[in-house]
């Protein structure tokens, strides 16, 4: 599966204006699940924010991979993103709502 997403966004990254954030780049939808099947960034995976910290670890991501968070409007995703530097994630990105993630790949 992780392959498989890492394929996902490399052939996204062209189109997101990110590219020279690598392969290692995680998208995480941070609303519920319910919120994530309504529609969803086409690399990202859903790991709700107040599952985060557990969520990113089992995806064996590492400290500096860069992550971008996004959920309805941003604020969860700043919930989120704060919970990550606080267990030592350094590149964690708050994309906002998903309106705007969506905007910016199109």
């Amino acid at each position: 599966m992780k392959k498989y997403l890492q394929a996902c966004v490399m052939l996204l990254l062209p189109f997101s204006g990110m590219a020279d954030e690598g392969e290692n780049m995680l998208w995480i939808d941070v609303r519920s699940a319910d919120e994530y099947q309504s529609g969803h960034h086409p690399a990202a995976i859903n790991i709700p924010h107040t599952e985060i910290v557990t969520g990113i670890a089992a995806q064996g991501a590492a400290k500096d991979q860069p992550i971008r968070l996004y959920c309805r409007s941003g604020g969860r995703a700043g919930i989120a993103k704060q919970a990550l530097e606080s267990a030592g994630f350094t590149n964690v990105t708050n994309e906002g709502g998903f309106d705007d993630v969506m905007s910016k790949t199109q």
